[in-house]
């Protein structure tokens, strides 16, 4: 198991995607704040709130849903992110609607091991950075990862849609 048995979370299907596929990561727990968001966990954790990614379930205007990976610190403009990827229109989905269509709840939605497969968009700034901190599946619960894992094994498309909060 985990080297450091305190720290050791049990598995989520986040992780156990992130397992199968060799991909190296640390676990980062953390004290779960209801609406804290990813600037809470970098606060916590002591991490810079730009390297730590939201995972955001969104949709199209047929209802079609993607994931768009964004840095803890800026909003999706969701105009941008339409244009780029050619839909008239993108908007946030609905809590319930975005656990559907992950399998994750809201605050622990992972953009790895989802019930239902998705495009995924990462704003392309993410890329450039050494490692990032995103969701291992629940609550809480952060991986620390190099983020061409997210090309490698989502293959996210890099988009520019970034607006600072």
């Amino acid at each position: 198991m985990s080297k450091n048995k305190n720290s050791h979370v049990s598995e989520t299907p986040a992780t156990q995607l992130l397992r199968a596929n060799k991909v190296a990561f640390t676990e980062h727990p953390y004290e779960y704040l209801e609406h804290g968001g990813a600037q809470h966990s970098a606060a916590v954790l002591g991490l810079d709130p730009f390297t730590v990614v939201k995972t955001l379930v969104m949709q199209d205007q047929d209802a079609r849903p993607l994931i768009v990976l964004m840095h803890g610190n800026r909003t999706v403009s969701t105009k941008n992110l339409a244009r780029q990827i050619g839909a008239k229109s993108v908007e946030p989905c609905k809590p319930e609607v975005a656990q559907r269509h992950s399998g994750y709840m809201v605050g622990g939605t992972s953009p790895f091991g989802t019930r239902r497969q998705m495009p995924v968009y990462i704003e392309s700034t993410i890329l450039e950075l050494p490692r990032i901190a995103i969701n291992g599946g629940r609550r809480g619960y952060l991986v620390g990862i190099d983020p061409q894992v997210c090309v490698a094994l989502l293959g996210a498309t890099p988009v520019q849609c970034a607006l600072a909060e």
